[in-house]
C-alpha cells in the first residue's frame, strides 16, 4: 500500500512548547487527512509532524488554503527554523513480524 506523507521538523522558540502546541492543530481540520503524528526531541525545541493525507491533492489543497495560512502566521512567532516536504512511500516489512 502506498501512503502520502507529509512531514515537518520545526525548531522553537525555548520554552514555547505549550503556546506553540495551542496553536499548531489545525481548525477546521483538512480534508484528507487520515492521520497525523507529532514528535519532540527531549527538550521540546524540535518537533516533527507527520501527516498521511489520502492523495498529493488533498494535501497540496490544504497546503495552499487559507486557513492553513492563517495556521502558519499564528505559529511564526514561535518557529526559529523550518523544514518540510512531501513524500510517497509504503510500509516496510520487518521479519518475523505479521502485517
Amino acid at each position: 500500500m502506498e501512503y502520502f506523507v507529509w512531514m515537518t521538523t520545526r525548531k522553537i522558540r525555548a520554552g514555547a512548547l505549550d503556546d506553540f502546541e495551542h496553536v499548531w492543530q489545525p481548525d477546521p481540520y483538512p480534508e484528507g487527512l487520515t492521520r497525523a503524528y507529532a514528535y519532540w526531541s527531549e527538550d521540546g525545541q524540535e518537533i516533527i509532524g507527520v501527516s498521511f493525507w489520502d492523495s498529493k491533492e488533498s494535501c497540496d489543497a490544504w497546503r495552499g488554503s487559507e486557513a492553513e495560512e492563517r495556521r502558519r502566521q499564528a505559529m511564526a512567532p514561535y518557529v526559529l527554523e523550518s523544514q518540510e516536504a512531501f513524500y510517497r512511500g509504503r510500509e516496510l516489512g520487518i521479519p518475523g513480524r505479521k502485517a
